[in-house]
C-alpha cells in the first residue's frame, strides 16, 4: 500500500490492518470516546446508586461514616455475585436484580457501540468485524475490572474497621469477566447475530436461528408463568408477612426489608421455575418440590412468605402442565418459523437446548450459601436436564400437532374463505351483460367520432403533425447527384455530396 493510497483513505475508515483504522494499535478520537462510554457508563451509574444506598443507610442508622468505603467495596463485589465473608458469616447468595440491571446497562452500551462502529466506516456492508468485537469486549470488561481491583484493595484496608474479609482475587475477577462478557454477547448478538453467524468456521444450518429465537421466547414464557405462580403463592400466604415485618422496628427497617425482597424477586422466580420443571429447591437441610417438602428454617424476609410450609398437596402435580404447555407452544413456534418435520425436528431440539442453557446460566448465580441457613437455591443440574427433556418431548408434540392439524386446518379455512367469492357473486345485476353492452356502445360512438374527424383536424396537424405554430423558412434547394448514383471513381471528388441551399429568413409570427 503506497503513501498515496494511505492518504486517500478517509479518516476513521477501515484499512487492511484491521477494522479500527490500522488494527489494534490505533484509534480515532471518535471511537475512543465510544469505548470510554462502554467502559465507564454502566459502572458509574451502578456506583452512584451504591453510594446513595450506603450513605443513606448509614445516615438513617445514625452511625458514623468510617465504614462507608468498605461497605461500598463490598456492595460492588456483591452486585457481581462475588462470595464474601462478613465476620463469621459466609454469603454467596446475592440478589439478582441489581446484577441484572448492571448487565442490562452494559449490554445497551455495547449494542450502541457496535451500531456506531458498524456504521462509521466506508464499508460495503455495515457489520462488526472480529477486531470491532474485540475492542468492544475489551472496553466492557476493562472498566469493571479496574473498579474491582480498587474495591479489593479498599476491602483489604477496611478489614481493620469493618468485619469484612477480603474475597478471593481470582474468584472476584472471574465473576466480573464472565458477567460482562455475557453482557457483550447478548448486547451485540441481539443486533448483530448475522455477523456472528458469518464468523462461524462452518456454515450455520437454516434451522439454527429459528430454534434459538423460539428458545428465547419459550424461556420468557416459562419465567412469566413462574412469576404468576410465585405471586399466587405469596398472596395465599399473605397473612404470615406480618411476622417478618415484626422485627423491622421502624419505617426504615420496613422499607429496607421491602427493597431486599424486591431485589431477590428474580431469585424467587428462578427457584419457582426449578420446582415447576420437576426439580427441587434446596433450603439448607430441607427441600421443596412438587412431590414433597422437607421443612427447614427460611430467612425472615417478606418474600420468604411465599414458601409453602405444609405437606405437598395432591393437586400440585397439575402444575407440571405449565412447562408442558410452554414446551408445546415452543414446538408450534418452530413449526411456524422453520422447515422442521417430524423426521427432522432440528429447530425444536435447538430450542430445547437453548432453554436448558439459559436456565443453567441464571440458576448458577441464583443459589449460594447464606450464613447459618446453609445453601439456598435450585438444583441446577437436575432442573436443566428436566428442561431439556420437557422442551424436547413437548416441543416435538407441538411440532407434530402443528404439522398435522394446525397447518391443514389453516389451509381448509383459507379454501373456505376463497370459496365464498365464487362466480355467483359476479352474476348479480350490478355486473350484468347489459352493463358491458352499454360500455361497448359508448366506445363504438367514440370510434365514430374519430372516423368523422371530430378529433382530427387536417389544418391543425398540417405543420409536421405537431399541432404547433412553426416559423416559415424560404429556401431554394439545388439538387446534386446523390452519393449512391456517383460512379466509384468519382466518389473522391470534393463536391460530390454538397447540397447548396439559400435560406431566406422570413418574418417571424407575432407571439404576442
Amino acid at each position: 500500500m503506497t503513501d498515496e493510497d494511505v492518504r486517500a483513505v478517509p479518516r476513521g475508515s477501515v484499512r487492511p490492518g484491521g477494522g479500527f483504522g490500522g488494527g489494534f494499535g490505533s484509534l480515532t478520537p471518535e471511537r475512543a470516546r465510544v469505548l470510554l462510554i462502554v467502559a465507564t457508563r454502566a459502572s458509574s451509574v451502578t456506583l452512584l446508586i451504591i453510594f446513595g444506598l450506603v450513605f443513606g443507610t448509614l445516615a438513617a442508622a445514625g452511625s458514623g461514616y468510617s465504614g462507608a468505603s468498605g461497605a461500598i467495596a463490598a456492595s460492588w463485589l456483591a452486585v457481581h455475585q462475588v462470595p464474601l465473608t462478613i465476620g463469621k458469616t459466609a454469603i454467596g447468595l446475592w440478589p439478582l436484580l441489581p446484577t441484572g440491571f448492571l448487565l442490562w446497562l452494559a449490554a445497551r452500551d455495547c449494542a450502541s457501540a457496535a451500531e456506531q462502529y458498524a456504521g462509521s466506516d466506508d464499508r460495503d456492508e455495515n457489520r462488526c468485524t472480529p477486531v470491532d468485537l474485540a475492542w468492544i469486549a475489551g472496553a466492557a470488561v476493562g472498566g469493571p475490572l479496574l473498579i474491582t481491583a480498587i474495591c479489593l484493595a479498599v476491602a483489604d484496608d477496611a478489614a481493620a474497621v469493618v468485619p469484612l474479609q477480603p474475597p478471593n482475587t481470582l474468584s472476584a475477577f472471574g465473576w466480573v469477566i464472565g458477567l460482562h462478557l455475557l453482557a457483550v454477547l447478548f448486547g451485540v448478538g441481539a443486533r448483530h447475530w448475522r455477523d456472528f453467524a458469518e464468523l462461524a468456521p462452518i456454515p450455520v444450518p437454516p434451522w439454527v436461528v429459528p430454534g434459538v429465537l423460539a428458545g428465547f421466547r419459550a424461556a420468557w414464557r416459562l419465567a412469566a408463568v413462574a412469576g404468576v405462580i410465585a405471586l399466587v403463592s405469596f398472596l395465599v400466604h399473605f397473612s404470615s408477612i406480618g411476622d417478618t415485618y415484626a422485627t423491622a422496628g421502624n419505617f426504615v427497617g420496613v422499607l429496607g426489608l421491602t427493597l431486599l425482597s424486591l431485589a431477590y424477586l428474580p431469585n424467587a422466580i428462578i427457584d419457582t421455575v426449578s420446582v415447576l420443571l420437576g426439580g427441587q429447591l434446596t433450603i439448607g437441610p430441607g427441600s421443596l418440590s412438587l412431590f414433597g417438602i422437607e421443612g427447614a428454617p427460611v430467612p425472615a424476609v417478606p418474600l420468604a412468605a411465599a414458601v409453602p410450609t405444609g405437606p405437598a398437596a395432591g393437586w400440585w402435580f397439575a402444575l407440571l402442565l405449565a412447562p408442558a404447555a410452554v414446551a408445546v407452544l415452543c414446538g408450534v413456534d418452530c413449526a411456524r418459523t422453520s422447515d422442521d418435520r417430524a423426521a427432522a425436528p432440528w429447530a425444536t431440539l435447538t430450542a430445547a437446548g437453548v432453554v436448558a442453557a439459559l436456565f443453567t446460566l441464571v440458576a448458577l448465580p441464583a443459589g449460594g450459601e447464606l450464613g447459618t441457613f446453609g445453601r439456598l437455591g435450585p438444583s441446577t443440574g437436575v432442573s436443566a436436564a428436566l428442561a431439556l427433556a420437557w422442551f424436547a418431548a413437548g416441543g416435538y408434540l407441538g411440532l407434530f400437532g402443528a404439522r398435522w392439524f394446525a397447518v391443514p386446518a389453516a389451509s381448509a379455512v383459507a379454501a373456505a374463505v376463497y370459496d365464498d367469492y365464487d362466480t355467483a357473486e359476479y352474476d348479480d345485476a350490478e355486473y350484468e351483460d347489459d352493463y358491458y353492452d352499454e360500455s361497448e356502445s359508448e366506445y363504438d360512438d367514440e370510434d365514430d367520432r374519430y372516423d368523422d374527424g371530430e378529433y382530427y383536424d387536417d389544418e391543425y396537424y398540417d405543420d409536421y403533425g405537431t399541432g404547433r405554430d412553426t416559423d416559415e423558412i424560404d429556401g431554394e434547394l439545388v439538387d446534386e447527384p446523390l452519393a449512391l448514383d456517383i460512379e466509384p471513381e468519382a466518389e473522391s471528388e470534393e463536391n460530390a455530396d454538397i447540397v447548396d441551399a439559400e435560406v431566406v429568413e422570413g418574418d417571424l409570427p407575432d407571439k404576442s
